[in-house]
């Protein structure tokens, strides 16, 4: 879901001719879709009308395949914590030293969002802004599952004797995540000071 989605090419076919994608690639175009346009407009709230306009299909077509735009973006989110946590799990088992675990699963988070601006905007809650509570709550939670991640692996850098009389991991995942939020902001925002890459030297010195 990282390229933005394309509008389905017109096929060379009778419209009575046409296959109908299977249900699971269909909720796949539908997710891809809507990724796509939180991209290319970021200052508009998507809509279901609009949406399906795009895909060419009727809005009753969607709800064959989500009950609801929540429960669409439910499975962005969804998409978001699998592919996030995936990255967690292979830098925890790669990576031996804490420090760098932690840093490393900042710079994961980070790097998906430049990859993904317009999942960004589900991070950032911008996207979220009119859909149901509950969504944000989700978001919320993903936040604090990651920082409990960043957490262990400072407890872990802790143990390993790598960090100064005093370190408290909590306070430090803490910063890291603070940090985190801002520079999704600013990446949300297109501002020049979140350059793609540009965040070693800051988590540095917050874990220095």
């Amino acid at each position: 879901m990282s390229e933005p989605a394309e509008a389905p090419a017109s096929a060379e076919v009778a419209p009575a001719a046409r296959r109908r994608p299977a249900p699971g690639r269909r909720r796949e175009q539908i997710l891809q879709c809507l990724a796509g346009m939180l991209e290319e407009a970021p200052a508009e709230r998507v809509t279901t009308a609009a949406l399906a306009a795009r895909l060419q299909v009727s809005e009753a077509a969607l709800y064959r395949h989500f009950a609801s735009k929540a429960q669409m973006f439910e499975a962005l989110i969804e998409f978001i914590e699998s592919s996030l946590f995936g990255l967690v799990a292979q830098i925890e088992a790669q990576q031996p030293s804490g420090l760098a675990q932690a840093a490393r699963m900042v710079q994961a988070l980070l790097a998906f969002a430049d990859r993904n601006p317009g999942l960004n905007r589900v991070l950032t809650g911008e996207a979220l802004v009119g859909e149901h509570a509950r969504l944000r709550e989700r978001v919320q939670r993903l936040f604090v599952r990651f920082e409990a991640s960043v957490r262990q692996s400072l407890k872990v850098a802790q143990q390993q004797g790598g960090v100064a009389t005093g370190f408290d991991p909590a306070e430090r995942a803490r910063w890291l995540l603070t940090y985190a939020s801002g520079s999704l902001a600013l990446r949300g925002r297109a501002d020049a000071r979140a350059r793609p890459g540009g965040d070693e030297g800051a988590l540095l010195a917050l874990l220095g």
